[in-house]
């Protein structure tokens, strides 16, 4: 894979301002900043959330980020227990990556898509016989299962089917529910600050993902599909419901980083297009713990 900056697809200024404002607000609402210069490093308050990362710092006038700012970045890390972990935008700060990898992490690319001001949403797609989708209010009782369904998902990553179902779903979402996982997600969403879109059949929920908005933008994040029910355009339903949501809200930007290229095909059918590169920067897998 490499960076989208080819002249057909080179970021638009105003677009990549506003990703860049939303990415550095979004963990604002449940973490605190810690300065490092040219760096800013997350972290989360209380015991359940996200584990967040550190970003360059919007509007740094200093210089650019060197190995050393990130070798103290790393450390503070290692210092609370938290996941050794850069993001940021490749066509943003083209010169971060030669500094994390300078300071022993790995960079991984992945697609970052757009649906802009002036772009047009697709048509919702046609859902399979007997399946809805729906945004799910806080107290919905099908909550706990739609905030698990991406969990289960993610461990076995691609969009091949595959044999987890309904028995490990009902696993992981008792677990988020008894570490307090669901209940954030539903203050979350009393909030105002995270969506829930879930495509269900008969009550059991199939496929769930999440738009967090911030003013007139939001990401869609976290859309997975039990691995059993793959290959329905479960995904691309959801993606959609949630886009139609945020439309209606106000929001003009909508974004979203794929896994791979599979992964960002089925993003385009939903009127998403190529827009720049998320990188992510970690611990090579042989250094990470086992």
């Amino acid at each position: 894979m490499h960076a989208v900056t080819s002249a057909d697809h080179a970021p638009a200024p105003a677009l990549l301002d506003g990703i860049e404002r939303y990415y550095d607000a979004v963990p604002r609402s449940a973490a605190t900043a810690e300065d490092f210069g040219p760096l800013t490093l997350f972290v989360r308050r209380g015991e359940t959330g996200w584990h967040y990362y550190a970003r360059p710092t919007p509007g740094h006038g200093g210089p650019a980020a060197t190995a050393d700012d990130v070798r103290r970045v790393l450390e503070r890390q290692r210092e609370l227990g938290l996941p050794e972990a850069f993001e940021w935008v490749a066509e943003r700060n083209p010169e971060l990556r030669a500094a994390v990898e300078a300071a022993g992490l790995a960079v991984h690319e992945h697609p970052l898509l757009v649906l802009g001001p002036q772009d047009a949403t697709a048509p919702a797609p046609a859902l399979p016989e007997q399946v809805e989708v729906r945004v799910l209010a806080a107290d919905a009782p099908e909550l706990a299962d739609a905030v698990a369904v991406p969990h289960v998902a993610f461990g076995t990553p691609g969009t091949a089917t595959g044999s987890a179902g309904a028995a490990e779903l009902a696993v992981s979402a008792a677990t988020l529910t008894s570490d307090g996982g669901v209940a954030r997600i539903a203050q979350r969403i009393t909030d105002g600050v995270s969506v829930l879109a879930a495509a269900l059949e008969g009550g059991d929920v199939l496929c769930a993902g999440q738009h967090n908005p911030v003013g007139p933008v939001t990401e869609v994040v976290g859309v997975g599909t039990l691995p059993s029910a793959r290959r329905r355009g479960l995904a691309l339903a959801v993606t959609a419901a949630l886009v139609a949501h945020a439309r209606a809200n106000g929001v003009r930007t909508v974004f979203l980083s794929a896994t791979d290229e599979d992964v960002a095909r089925i993003y385009r059918r939903a009127g998403f297009r190529p827009f720049a590169t998320a990188l992510i920067a970690e611990p090579a897998a042989a250094d990470s713990p086992a």
